[in-house]
């Protein structure tokens, strides 16, 4: 049996706090999981790097590599973007990809890999009229977009614990 490799990207919203938990979930649904997070969920995840980096068995990347530079990763079958925040979202549609997270997934949607998001933000965030194009903009790209349990969450409302990280992953298959 052929092993698929899932990028598992984390942008900086609450549940990249917990995306061991994503990990394990993608583990235990088949993937091997390669783990890529955006700066500020990198700082977030510093103190359990070593961690993430025994779990998945790759360096987690959080930055672009110098020319010539390998990643250290195996080309990936699908990616999920999850958490998503608004901002990671607006960036990605307007073409800013500027973060290894956001440059990685925006190339594989025209490259025919599968691509799911899962965004976690406030309804308050997500009434801004360019959150919604965003949206509809990824999803014109093939982008799936996967608004879990509970989200959009009331402001100050979202549980980062009870992230629907299965949920997200079953758009890959």
């Amino acid at each position: 049996m052929t092993t698929r490799v899932l990028y598992l990207m984390a942008t900086a919203a609450g549940p990249a706090q917990y995306v061991a938990d994503g990990v394990r979930a993608a583990q235990a649904a088949g993937w091997d999981v390669c783990l890529i997070l955006s700066p500020t969920a990198a700082t977030w995840c510093a103190d359990n790097t070593p961690e993430l980096e025994a779990l998945t068995g790759y360096p987690v990347r959080s930055r672009y590599t110098l020319p010539g530079e390998s990643g250290g990763l195996p080309k990936a079958d699908a990616m999920l973007v999850a958490p998503l925040t608004t901002t990671s979202a607006c960036k990605w549609a307007a073409g800013i990809t500027d973060t290894v997270a956001l440059g990685i997934s925006a190339e594989a949607v025209h490259l025919g890999v599968p691509v799911a998001v899962a965004p976690f933000w406030s309804t308050a965030l997500g009434a801004q009229p360019a959150v919604g194009q965003a949206v509809e903009t990824l999803r014109e790209q093939g982008v799936q977009v996967v608004f879990t349990s509970g989200e959009p969450h009331p402001p100050k409302q979202g549980d980062a614990r009870a992230f629907g990280w299965a949920e997200a992953l079953a758009a890959l298959g």
